[in-house]
């Protein structure tokens, strides 16, 4: 077995790196009123991930990064499931990438209902969670 020493020793220098999804669009269910769980309403969320990229940098092997396409099948799956509460969602979505890459050092979500049936005119409502190891 050859050791690439070079970049072990670059990975343990841990530069670091952000894997940011930009814009997800969704129609999910959520929301406290009984026709946002008949009628759904429209979503975008923005993820940001913290992670170190050094080996996968030098290597160009998606397993050692971490992989924007299953970050993207997570948030799909946890806006699938009905919560009341968006910051249900956006903790549920933290925890699931938390518990898949433990690479990752931080993770931000942010969770905007769009047209939010409150009564006002604004574009939507966002809420945004942050959590680090």
């Amino acid at each position: 077995m050859n050791i690439n020493w070079a970049v072990i020793i670059f990975a343990l220098n841990k530069p670091m790196g952000k894997v940011i999804l930009k814009n997800i669009r969704i129609y999910a269910f959520h929301g406290c009123m009984e026709e946002e769980e008949k009628i759904g309403s429209d979503y975008i969320l923005n993820l940001e991930v913290d992670a170190p990229m050094g080996v996968a940098s030098r290597t160009d092997e998606l397993e050692d990064a971490v992989d924007y396409v299953s970050l993207n099948a997570i948030v799909k799956e946890e806006m699938a499931v009905r919560s009341k509460l968006l910051e249900h969602v956006a903790q549920r979505i933290v925890d699931k990438i938390m518990g898949q890459f433990d690479e990752v050092e931080s993770v931000e979500v942010s969770v905007a209902k769009q047209n939010p049936p409150i009564g006002g005119d604004m574009d939507e409502v966002c809420i945004r969670l942050k959590e680090e190891r």
